[in-house]
């Protein structure tokens, strides 16, 4: 555990405040993306992160069929971890319309065995402007309710977040993709989210394992992680494609590497600390399968990030940045992705 309370960020004026750094559930009841998942671990792993202040639990109806949702209420139930807990989940945008919206949002209510949930995210941006409109005025609706109590979006531009906004509803949360080889949101929707006191919950930190010392070169990662712009468009099960950016992406991660042995830390608690350093990331996620690779997650709370060591990130990062450019979409092309 961190020698230090773990610090908690506020989402604006809203009353929500969420840990610095939170458990990301994807992983949870196991599937096909990531494996199979002990309920066991999951159990250790909820409860040890309660036990450490990391109190924010993030998953999806999408995520595993829902078996994620199932396992997280499961590793919720008993000695009153529910109410220590925060849940965040996510609708998928098809799933908006409203009738079909509040199916949803009880079903994943039944899934984690609980009578509301803390925040409630729209996975994606909804395409129709009259939907969106429909979307977020149930959405309201069922925060009046009680099944809900905020109201969130993931991966929303701009341009989208601005038409969520002008529908009336009080957003708390943005969840997007952060990590120091996908820096995209940092020029036009992080400072947005900011002028709108919206709270910013970053994903992806470790790069779904690249921006660890586990993997030599980047054929060993699974191809089921390599669907990203980072990868050229021919890998299977990619959709973006464009021809990548495989030879800067390599050379970043290496002089990241570089840094992180200067410095005497793994490269995975560098990248993590790097991303809770930011004052406007609300919240930064980490998978973990298992209690050890919490306490890891949390052993990076204890690094200081000197500022020329930032300053060394800022620059071994910047020249990758600027080529992905500002789309927030890492697995769709520049023209057609899903968020603008």
């Amino acid at each position: 555990m961190p020698d230090f309370p773990i610090k908690i960020r506020a989402c604006g004026n809203l009353g929500l405040n969420l840990p610095v750094l939170g458990l990301g559930c994807w992983a949870f009841g196991g599937g096909s993306y990531w494996g199979p998942q002990s309920q066991r671990d999951v159990d250790a792993v909820v409860h040890h992160a309660l036990d450490a202040g990391l109190n924010y639990f993030d998953t999806a109806e999408a995520y595993n069929s829902g078996d994620s949702e199932t396992s997280l209420g499961l590793a919720l139930k008993g000695e009153g971890r529910r109410t220590r807990a925060i849940i965040g989940t996510k609708v998928s945008p098809d799933n908006t319309a409203p009738a079909t919206l509040r199916a949803h949002c009880e079903a994943s209510l039944q899934r984690m065995q609980i009578d509301h949930i803390d925040l409630y995210m729209v996975h994606w941006p909804i395409k129709d402007t009259g939907a969106t409109v429909q979307a977020f005025d149930t959405l309201a609706d069922l925060r009046r309710e009680g099944k809900i109590r905020h109201i969130g979006v993931s991966n929303f531009g701009v341009q989208q977040l601005d038409a969520a906004l002008a529908t009336g509803a009080t957003i708390a949360v943005n969840q997007l993709p952060y990590s120091l080889l996908s820096r995209g949101i940092e020029r036009h929707i992080l400072p947005l989210c900011r002028d709108q006191h919206i709270g910013v919950i970053g994903y992806m930190s470790l790069m779904q394992g690249l921006l660890s010392d586990k993997f030599q070169s980047l054929d060993e990662i699974p191809t089921v992680r390599t669907r990203s712009r980072h990868f050229a468009g021919t890998r299977p099960g990619s959709r973006h494609g464009e021809a990548g950016l495989e030879a800067e992406t390599w050379a970043t991660v290496q002089a990241i590497r570089k840094l992180a042995r200067a410095s005497g830390a793994p490269t995975s608690d560098l990248a993590v600390a790097w991303s809770a350093a930011n004052p406007s990331i609300t919240c930064t996620l980490v998978g973990c399968r298992n209690s050890m690779q919490l306490d890891a997650n949390l052993r990076a709370l204890d690094l200081r990030l000197a500022t020329d060591l930032m300053a060394g990130l800022d620059q071994a990062t910047c020249d990758l940045r600027d080529k992905l450019g500002d789309g927030i979409d890492l697995f769709q092309g520049k023209g057609a992705g899903r968020t603008f």
